[in-house]
């Protein structure tokens, strides 16, 4: 996995809380009913699954959120979830792979129960499916050479360094280095995530701006790099969380209800959270804030 197949633009993009793009299929949401969609003679979600003793889940092939190495289902969500439904009673996870933009007709579809993909919770997506409680939030990070020969630490101090800065080409995080007031001539877009490590390592950049869990994913492979502390930016005076969740279908608002308070054990839990996702490039800085609520964030 050396060359990261699974960390595309369109994945930090469609994680953005900024970005809400969304596949509609028309009629199947009018089809749901407050009782389980998949389950005809109105038997709970829960119960289904703790009969059958597994859960569908999608995927979108995209590490480290939900990938497949091998035969084995990875990343955060599959980590997540597959504790979660144990704990739930329902022991295996039975995957199914999804382009992105399919994830969540698919899920109106009936083809699988949970969307395992690290998605973010924007009011958009909210108007067509359940989201979980957040999972993560996705504070941003700095990768920068070994020792980080310029000192830097956030937005604030690249600026006030004068270094020039890498972003992801059409990446949120574009946005956030000019609402910094980095200068346009110091920001400089790349294609993929290997080419900011190339451009840190070579010296054509002085920092790479991504999210922190996918610059310490990619600095499992770079070694001669280095990433910061992540850091919460701000963007008109509001923080950037760019929170993700589980995905379920409208009228499973009871098996949310079970995941949510499954869920809440092991956000409020901080060594176990981080014991389960730290291979994945999570730690403690992307356990969600208790006051961030799905509620909210589906208000925008």
């Amino acid at each position: 996995m050396a060359d990261f197949p699974h960390l595309s633009r369109r994945g930090f993009l469609n994680r953005s809380a900024a970005v809400g793009g969304l596949l509609v299929v028309p009629g199947l949401l009018s089809a749901c009913s407050k009782t389980d969609a998949g389950a005809a003679d109105g038997e709970g979600a829960l119960d289904k699954l703790r009969k059958q003793g597994f859960v569908r889940v999608a995927y979108a092939n995209e590490a480290p959120y939900g990938y497949m190495e091998g035969k084995e289902l990875k990343g955060e969500a599959p980590t997540l979830h597959r504790e979660i439904f144990k704990a739930l009673g329902v022991d295996e996870l039975k995957p199914t792979l999804s382009e992105w933009d399919g994830l969540i007709p698919g899920l109106q579809a009936g083809k699988y129960d949970v969307v395992s993909a690290g998605m973010a919770i924007t009011p958009e997506r909210c108007a067509n499916a359940l989201f979980s409680e957040p999972e993560f939030i996705s504070p941003t990070a700095l990768m920068v050479k070994k020792g980080n020969p310029k000192k830097v630490t956030d937005l604030a101090s690249a600026k006030a360094a004068g270094i020039t800065v890498g972003v992801m080409s059409g990446a949120v995080e574009g946005s956030y280095a000019k609402g910094a007031g980095i200068a346009e001539g110091k920001i400089k877009t790349l294609q993929k995530p290997q080419d900011g490590a190339d451009a840190v390592k070579g010296g054509r950049i002085d920092a790479f701006l991504l999210t922190g869990i996918s610059l310490r994913w990619l600095a499992k492979t770079n070694p001669d790099t280095e990433v910061t502390e992540a850091f919460v930016p701000e963007l008109d005076g509001k923080q950037q969380f760019s929170p993700g969740g589980a995905v379920f279908r409208q009228g499973n608002e009871d098996l949310r209800d079970s995941f949510n308070r499954e869920l809440k054990k092991i956000v409020s839990d901080r060594s176990r959270y981080v014991g389960l996702l730290q291979d994945y490039g999570f730690g403690a800085t992307e356990i969600p804030p208790a006051t961030l609520k799905t509620a909210d964030l589906c208000k925008g």
